[in-house]
């Protein structure tokens, strides 16, 4: 289910798997961001692939010249608007990362955390090639996924969403080996740190792989 973000978990109901999260998850999502920021210079101009609400726009915002969010959910823009509306540096598009509207080398950092690599349903080879067709030369793509180490903490908060109807009901006979099913055709999956280093071999790109805070794999590759 390709647009099941767009069509079935947007705008407020995603904002609600961020209310519900244990203080774990909340470390973890915090963790991300730290090592975002940690990539961006207060000059730059950042690029978020998935975007949603705008929960780490608003981060980035207060670190980066500016900030640009594209998502394909327009209910979820709609309640960024909002939730970023006194912050001038930022800017929002409906789009699909597999086709992005940017002019060439347009960004100096652009980023697909929280498993978008997964999550989006792109061919990850596409979406690389279009992330980095978009940023500038000794610019950075920041991609992440979740580590093994967490999937206990995982498992637990998509059942929680599950239990809140923001999900379908898990599937437990097909959910395991890093992978979460719902009933109703949900499925997430992850990067691993294998299939990072298969994916650049492919591409025939260099990155630097790293776990951070036991929840999370980082790849960043410089253009």
């Amino acid at each position: 289910m390709k647009e099941y973000y767009a069509n079935k978990l947007s705008a407020n109901k995603l904002k609600r798997c961020y209310d519900i999260a244990s203080p774990r998850i909340k470390q973890y999502l915090k963790a991300e961001i730290n090592f975002v920021i940690e990539q961006i210079h207060c000059s730059d101009k950042v690029l978020e692939l998935g975007c949603g609400y705008g929960r780490v726009l608003k981060e980035l915002a207060k670190m980066a010249s500016k900030v640009t969010g594209i998502d394909t959910s327009i209910e979820s823009l709609e309640l960024a608007k909002e939730y970023l509306m006194n912050i001038r540096n930022v800017e929002l598009h409906q789009m699909n990362a597999k086709s992005l509207s940017f002019e060439n080398e347009t960004f100096e950092v652009v980023i697909a955390i929280q498993n978008g690599i997964s999550a989006f349903k792109v061919k990850p080879e596409i979406l690389l090639k279009e992330s980095l067709r978009v940023i500038k030369p000794n610019g950075k793509l920041v991609l992440s996924s979740y580590s093994d180490k967490f999937w206990d903490e995982r498992l637990k908060w998509f059942i929680q969403q599950s239990e809140e109807k923001l999900l379908g009901e898990i599937d437990f006979k097909k959910t395991g080996d890093g992978k979460i099913v719902c009933k109703d055709g949900f499925v997430a999956s992850t990067f691993t740190k294998e299939d990072f280093k298969k994916l650049l071999k492919k591409m025939k790109l260099k990155g630097t792989i790293i776990e951070i805070d036991k929840s999370s794999i980082f790849c960043v590759i410089i253009k």
